[in-house]
């Protein structure tokens, strides 16, 4: 008798579905390497670019390491890593969290904010260039609504 549990059978791609995958790959690599690339140019990464602008949007320019990992989807080690580097360029300095005392706030230094606003318009651009202005209205739509069917997993998958 087998104490190994049988593996379910593989349900493979049929060609339809292998396509639209490798095409979306293919989307999300070209996309992100020219964003990627034109942020380069000015000095930010695309994680020190979401950190910038996801904190500059925040009151006093603050979040908690908890809160930013959890919008960036990272975890807290990670993000503590990049917030790390960061800081020693001066784009953001981390202080205490007075309402958790094992945790810290990121805060926007003025220089972080003086790369941020340098970097947006460029960002802005580059989303255009490689994204925005390649799709037609309809499409944009599309995506949306695929992006919130993939987002929420209780969500009909449309079949």
């Amino acid at each position: 008798m087998s104490t190994t549990p049988e593996a379910a059978p593989v349900h493979w791609l049929n060609p339809d579905e292998e396509r639209a995958w490798r095409a979306f790959l293919r989307v999300m690599v070209t996309v992100q390497a020219g964003t990627s690339g034109d942020l380069a140019a000015v000095g930010l990464s695309e994680p020190d670019y979401e950190v910038l602008s996801t904190l500059s949007e925040r009151p006093g320019h603050t979040s908690t390491l908890h809160a930013q990992a959890d919008k960036m989807g990272w975890s807290r080690s990670r993000l503590s890593r990049h917030a790390s580097r960061m800081e020693e360029r001066g784009l953001l300095r981390r202080t205490p969290d007075p309402a958790d005392g094992r945790g810290c706030l990121l805060v926007l230094t003025e220089e972080g904010l003086d790369a941020l606003t340098t970097a947006a318009s460029a960002h802005v651009e580059s989303v255009r260039r490689h994204f925005i202005d390649r799709l037609t209205p309809d499409d944009l739509t599309a995506i949306e609504q695929i992006a919130r069917r993939l987002e929420d997993p209780q969500a009909d998958n449309g079949r």
